[in-house]
């Protein structure tokens, strides 16, 4: 098989896998158009009174509005600790380094109910539970992993000679983080936020956990709509929530693609 057949195939492949994870949530666009009054697909007429109903309702757009402040919280919060964090580990370059950087990446690989019993085990005795600062830190130990990763592979191509380059100029070791390092890893920090972003928003596990009446996420509005009753009400936000996903990742795509063009320019 030559490099291009095989090109080819490897790229069907993963058109059909994207396809394959994408297309049952896609199901939720047309049941948010039905005109009946539970959840069901449209037959031969649409109607966007869900759509309607969900942008009047207060306790929808409430629930918007707090994933969208637990969202953005969590995701700085992880930027924070997962870019220094790589950073730190990028500099040390040792077996202790590697073996830290396996520790953060627990919460990659524990089931999420695992690691929800252990948050309420954890928040019960300091009063965390059902608050914001519990939950966004929850969600900061979850999107801090991911924000390693990204940043890590983005030092992976970075020249230590111009660090080296900094300290001799007289540099001190913020100013070279702030003007040498910090420019040259802005793609990775930038995806880890966004990642980090997204894992907050779409979370429910963990949430269900360690919220009961004062914190009303998004998702665990819809979880009790589609437990609780049958309002298409669910499908319509479930849209939203997929359309904003989408923006969010599309805008880290187009950033990422001018980052790399600025980056190609420059060398040149």
């Amino acid at each position: 098989m030559n490099a291009g057949l095989w090109s080819r195939v490897n790229r069907t492949a993963a058109w059909l896998l994207i396809l394959f994870l994408v297309l049952p949530a896609l199901v939720a666009i047309p049941v948010s158009l039905t005109p009946r009054r539970f959840l069901s697909m449209p037959r031969g007429e649409y109607s966007l009174r869900h759509f309607e109903a969900l942008f009047a309702s207060p306790a929808w757009m409430s629930s918007f509005a707090q994933s969208a402040i637990i969202a953005v919280s969590a995701a700085l919060l992880a930027t924070v600790l997962g870019t220094l964090c790589a950073i730190g580990l990028w500099r040390i370059a040792s077996r202790a380094a590697e073996a830290v950087r396996a520790l953060l990446l627990i919460p990659l690989v524990v089931p999420p109910i695992i690691s929800a019993f252990a948050f309420y085990r954890l928040f019960v005795p300091m009063g965390l539970i059902d608050t914001y600062a519990g939950i966004i830190l929850a969600h900061a130990v979850l999107g801090t992993p991911l924000v390693l990763i990204a940043v890590s592979a983005s030092l992976a191509g970075f020249d230590p000679k111009l660090e080296q380059a900094s300290r001799s100029l007289g540099a001190s070791n913020w100013t070279t983080m702030r003007r040498v390092i910090l420019p040259s890893i802005r793609p990775g920090v930038l995806a880890g936020a966004i990642f980090a972003f997204i894992t907050s928003w779409d979370e429910i596990v963990i949430t269900l956990f360690i919220t009961r009446f004062s914190v009303f996420t998004l998702p665990r509005r819809m979880w009790n709509g589609v437990r609780e009753n049958t309002d298409p009400t669910t499908a319509a936000a479930a849209v939203v929530l997929l359309a904003i996903t989408a923006v969010v990742f599309i805008g880290w795509m187009i950033l990422q693609r001018r980052a790399t063009r600025a980056l190609s320019q420059t060398g040149d």
